[in-house]
C-alpha cells in the first residue's frame, strides 16, 4: 500500500491524514513546524512524528505538503527527494510549479487542493466529504490523486497550466466576500438599530435560503428581487437611501447590480431594454424614466 507523509500538521493537513487513515491509507510519517500539532497528529493516526521534513520524504511515497502557502517553496527547496517518489501541495492559488525542486529531483509533482471552508480541524473533517478538490499533476500520479478524491466522497477538476489563480479568485468570491457582504448588510442593520449579532441571526435564513435555491434552481432561475423583476423605483430608492446614510456601500451596491443585470437578463423577466434602464441607474447615468417607475 502506498505510504503517505505530512509535512505540515495544521488545519488541512490534520483533517486529510485523519480522514484518509480513516478510509484505510496507510500515513507513514509527520512533521511540523510546532512538534506539538505534529505530535497530536501521529497519535490520531498511529505514525511516527519526525522532527526534520527530510525524514517524512524519506519514509514517505507520496509527501503531502500542507503548510502554508507562502511556506511551501522554502519547505520542498530544502530537502532531497527521490525518483518514484510524489510531492504533492494542497494550496489554493500556486500552481505545481512551485515545486521545481523535487521534479528536478526526478520526483513526481502535483497539487491538491479542496474547494471548502475550514474554521477548525473539527469543521474541516466535517465539511471534506463530498467536496470538490482542484488537481494539477499526470499520469500515475493524477489516477492516485483521484482514488483519494473518491475515497473522500468527492470530485474533481482538472486544471491546467495558468488555471489555478483564476479557480482560486472564484473560491474567494464564492466564500470570502460571501461573509463580507454579510458583514456589509449587518452594518445597515445597525444603521436601523440592531446590534450586528441581531443582524446575523436575522439574516442567516435568507442566505442559507439562498444558498438552498443556487443548488435546487440553480442559475439563472434562482435569482430573486428587484433587479431580477426590472424594479427600477425600488432600485432607486435603495440608491437614494444608500448615499444618505450609507455612502460607502453604495458603491458596491451599484457594481453588484451591474453584475446582477445580465444574470436577470438571462432569467427571461426583463428585456434588454429594461435592463439598459437599470444599468443606466446603477452606473449614474440614468435620464429619462417613465411614470409608472417613479
Amino acid at each position: 500500500m502506498v505510504r503517505l507523509g505530512f509535512i505540515g500538521a495544521g488545519t488541512t493537513g490534520t483533517a486529510l491524514a485523519v480522514l484518509l487513515h480513516s478510509k484505510g491509507y496507510d500515513i507513514a510519517s509527520v512533521a511540523s513546524r510546532s512538534a506539538s500539532s505534529a505530535n497530536a497528529l501521529a497519535s490520531a493516526v498511529g505514525c511516527q512524528a519526525y522532527e526534520d521534513n527530510q525524514s517524512v520524504a524519506d519514509n514517505a511515497d507520496i509527501v503531502f505538503v500542507t503548510t502554508p502557502d507562502s511556506a511551501i517553496q522554502q519547505v520542498v527547496g530544502e530537502v532531497k527527494w527521490r525518483e518514484g517518489q510524489s510531492v504533492v501541495h494542497c494550496s489554493g492559488a500556486d500552481s505545481v510549479d512551485i515545486l521545481q525542486k523535487a521534479k528536478d529531483d526526478g520526483a513526481d509533482v502535483g497539487a491538491f487542493h479542496p474547494l471548502q471552508t475550514f474554521a477548525s480541524v473539527t469543521h474541516a473533517i466535517d465539511n471534506l466529504p463530498g467536496s470538490t478538490f482542484a488537481l494539477e499533476a499526470e499520469g500515475a500520479l493524477l489516477d492516485e490523486l483521484r482514488g483519494i478524491v473518491k475515497a473522500l466522497e468527492g470530485s474533481w477538476v482538472v486544471l491546467g497550466p495558468g488555471d489555478k489563480v483564476l479557480y482560486h479568485a472564484a473560491a474567494v468570491i464564492a466564500c470570502n466576500y460571501m461573509v463580507t457582504l454579510t458583514n456589509m448588510a449587518g452594518e445597515l442593520w445597525q444603521a436601523f438599530g440592531s446590534s450586528a449579532q441581531e443582524a446575523a441571526k436575522a439574516l442567516m435564513p435568507l442566505i442559507h435560503g439562498t444558498v438552498n435555491n443556487i443548488e435546487n434552481v440553480g442559475l439563472p432561475d434562482c435569482l430573486t428581487g428587484p433587479i431580477a423583476r426590472g424594479d427600477l423605483g425600488t432600485v432607486r430608492k435603495h440608491l437614494d437611501a444608500l448615499e444618505k446614510r450609507a455612502p460607502a456601500i453604495a458603491s458596491t451596491y451599484r457594481d453588484l447590480g451591474l453584475q446582477t443585470t445580465p444574470i436577470a437578463l438571462s432569467k427571461g423577466k426583463i428585456d434588454e431594454e429594461r435592463a439598459e434602464d437599470l444599468r443606466r441607474l446603477l452606473a449614474g447615468k440614468e435620464n429619462k424614466v417613465s411614470k409608472e417607475d417613479r
